[in-house]
């Protein structure tokens, strides 16, 4: 197993849950235990309290909130990058964080694309205080598939971290 780097050896800024991440790493990683609960939420706002108008801002909210933490995260990893960071983890070497980084984009980007899809079809289709219309049954069902993706890019995402930068 690789030594421990201290800290202060890694380039970037250095986070605060006490692992190898980064600021923007520990944020991500922090944020998604947010969004997942969020986007529920928002869900049964619509499925069980007919409560559209909230969604469409709660969803508004979400979608610009991560379209910001995504950028600068991408900036921040194209700048500092992740692998010193992760090198001592005892599933480097052997690949798995790699593995499992590939699992991870297997949903994540493609949910970047989805829920993009899903916001700006619905404000365009939608009234501006939205209500169940034609265009509903499509929005319900690429709805639910940017809900299952999110989650599976949260749950992939924790995977990845704590394999690369909380594994001792």
């Amino acid at each position: 197993m690789a030594p421990l780097l201290a800290q202060s050896d890694l380039p970037g800024l250095n986070g605060f849950l006490g692992t190898r991440g980064s600021l923007m790493l520990d944020l991500v990683f922090l944020a998604m235990f947010a969004v997942v609960p969020v986007m529920a939420v928002s869900v049964a706002l619509v499925k069980w309290g007919g409560r559209y108008q909230l969604h469409k801002r709660i969803q508004i909210v979400l979608a610009a909130v991560l379209l910001v933490a995504v950028t600068v995260f991408e900036v921040d990893i194209r700048i500092h990058g992740w692998r010193e960071r992760a090198e001592p983890s005892p599933y480097y070497a052997s690949g798995a964080v790699d593995r499992m980084l590939a699992v991870h984009l297997f949903f994540a980007i493609p949910t970047v694309l989805i829920w993009a899809y899903v916001v700006i079809a619905a404000l365009r289709r939608f009234p501006h205080i939205p209500v169940p219309g034609p265009y509903s049954r499509r929005h319900k069902f690429w709805g639910w598939i940017a809900v299952v993706e999110m989650t599976m890019t949260a749950v992939t995402g924790w995977l990845f971290y704590w394999m690369a930068f909380a594994a001792n």
